[in-house]
């Protein structure tokens, strides 16, 4: 049995929301998704790739040929456009079937994993600040401020199909585990240890906590869109 929350908000300074999500227990399928491009494309591009994504999943396909196939739709579609913007979108996916789960991602959008009562990230920005810190060349805090903190090395709908990199992980969801899938509006705005003090409490729902995570990003400076989803197992 898992308990979730979601929620998703435009922030404080943009027009539209071009994220979106899905959470259905049911199926033990949970993402959340940014669309970028501007003028409805990334609007578009985010609902697509949330509605392929569900519908491939629904059909039998696994995570990683889901995303894939979306990939290779959104292209299409940009394809077939008269303007020359981008529509591209990240995603965070994550497959639960009893304990086990299946995490994969492109992008820049966040999955953690909380237990033991610590907060883990499980999966690795797809950015050019990203590779410097893995390189060494910029810190942890020198990145959050960074000026190339949102250029992306890969994204759905943009990145050509040979050139897709779709990071996956795999494990075990313990008793009381949770795993939380964000866009950049939640990590661009809070940090790791904020996160991890909301996550971390047994006497909120995780709506709830939700909740107090959309807030807490809206208390900075709300200058993106903003979704996550907490999955929350039966202890």
């Amino acid at each position: 049995m898992i308990e979730f929350g979601h929620g998703t908000h435009t922030g404080l300074r943009r027009l539209r929301n071009e994220d979106t999500y899905y959470a259905d227990a049911g199926l033990g399928l949970f993402l959340v998704v940014d669309g970028m491009g501007g003028h409805k494309h990334g609007e578009v591009a985010s609902a697509m790739a949330r509605d392929g994504v569900v519908a491939q999943v629904t059909a039998g396909q696994s995570l990683v040929d889901a995303i894939q196939r979306v990939n290779e739709a959104l292209l299409a579609r940009s394809g077939g456009l008269k303007e020359s913007r981008p529509m591209g979108t990240t995603i965070a996916a994550i497959r639960v079937s009893g304990r086990s789960y299946e995490a994969a991602w492109v992008g820049d959008s966040r999955i953690y994993r909380f237990a033991d009562a610590s907060l883990e990230r499980l999966s690795h920005d797809h950015s050019i600040v990203e590779a410097l810190v893995e390189a060494g060349e910029l810190t942890e805090m020198q990145a959050r401020n960074h000026p190339q903190r949102s250029v992306l090395t890969q994204a759905l709908g943009i990145t050509a199909p040979d050139q897709l990199h779709i990071g996956l992980a795999r494990g075990e969801l313990a008793p009381g585990a949770r795993l939380l899938l964000c866009t950049d509006g939640l990590t661009d705005e809070v940090t790791d240890e904020k996160i991890a003090g909301i996550v971390a409490r047994t006497d909120l729902a995780a709506q709830e906590c939700v909740d107090h995570l959309v807030l807490a990003a809206l208390g900075g400076t709300g200058r993106d869109n903003v979704t996550a989803i907490l999955v929350r197992a039966a202890g």
